[in-house]
């Protein structure tokens, strides 16, 4: 009796084992499988304090056909529920539950970018994170002064503060945070630069500085010409003279401007009109790049308080009216 007890029980253990590693190897095969996916590439995104659950709950909402109990087992087990690190991600076609798991515990996040150019308004870059499907959202519907607000800037016109540059993000980052982002380069790029402007300026405040950079880039893209135009707006400040800078009366006009500037444009009051305003204009009209910027505090020294486009992308400057008028008759008139 006690050897068949004892063959019995020998004989459950045996089994008990084949049961455990064929679970086991199941289970380990299933881990080492890849995971069936709606796409080639899907991103997900992982929020702050969730759990392997509501990880694998949120995996399988993006797409991932990865079953929720076992991915709970499998962080367990292997020790990496307390590792998984909140983030965005991606998964391939090919991954295993193991290999994602892995991804999330070591924090291999996935990243994008989006490129701000020099001379962008901020109604442009608002309209290209509205059209980045990886972007979230939070700004829609929000007038410009809501969302100044909601990036702590003190003011309801936020044009120009915004640095233009790439940015990194994950997929899923919010379009307040790369506002936030850009707002903060802006304003350090600025001061460091105001902090080294030439002594004699006409300008009394980095924003002023800010305003007058982005009318240069604005009114050209030849680097050359930069500093040489910002000494001609520079000579008409300091005598008193109109800007007289057809971006800024364009900027003025919104969604009245019909792709080409008349007469009756140029008469047309507005606070960017550098027609029938003196001075600067209330703000900037663009967001300038460093080297407009750089330009604005560095204007060359010279006597020309005239400019005209070539057709080429350089300008022909004018010391005096009637040299000036010569120039736009041959560059501009009779190009017509």
């Amino acid at each position: 009796m006690k050897k068949l007890l004892r063959l019995s029980l020998w004989l459950l253990i045996v089994c008990l084992t084949l049961l455990a590693v064929g679970i086991g190897g199941a289970a380990w095969w299933g881990w080492k499988r890849p995971v069936p996916m709606t796409s080639p590439v899907i991103d997900y995104l992982i929020d702050t304090g969730s759990t392997p659950r509501q990880i694998a709950q949120a995996m399988q909402a993006a797409g991932i056909d990865l079953d929720p109990e076992g991915f709970v087992w499998l962080a367990r087990l292997s020790g990496r529920d307390k590792l998984l690190k909140a983030g965005a991600y991606e998964a391939r076609t090919g991954d295993t539950p193991w290999l994602l798991l892995e991804r999330m515990a070591n924090g291999d996040m996935t990243q994008t970018r989006l490129t701000f150019p020099e001379g962008r308004t901020f109604d442009q870059m608002r309209a290209a994170l509205n059209a980045d499907p990886k972007v979230r959202h939070d700004t829609l519907g929000m007038d410009d002064a809501a969302v100044a607000r909601r990036l702590g800037l003190d003011t309801d016109t936020p044009e120009g503060l915004f640095y233009p540059d790439t940015y990194v993000f994950g997929p899923g980052t919010s379009d307040l945070d790369i506002l936030r982002r850009a707002a903060q380069a802006g304003h350090q790029v600025l001061d460091r630069l105001w902090a080294q402007r030439d002594a004699d300026l006409p300008l009394t405040t980095p924003y002023q500085a800010l305003i007058l950079a982005s009318i240069i880039e604005k009114e050209t893209g030849h680097g050359s010409d930069r500093a040489r135009i910002a000494g001609v707006f520079i000579n008409r400040l300091r005598i008193g003279m109109p800007l007289q800078t057809d971006p800024a009366v364009i900027y003025g006009l919104g969604a009245d401007y019909q792709g080409r500037l008349r007469k009756k444009d140029l008469e047309q009051d507005t606070p960017w009109n550098t027609y029938t305003r003196p001075g600067l204009p209330p703000t900037p009209i663009a967001n300038p790049g460093k080297a407009a910027l750089m330009a604005a505090i560095h204007p060359e020294k010279h006597d020309f308080l005239y400019f005209v486009s070539r057709g080429d992308g350089t300008s022909e400057f004018s010391k005096d009216l009637s040299a000036h008028n010569r120039a736009v008759g041959k560059y501009i008139l009779k190009r017509n």
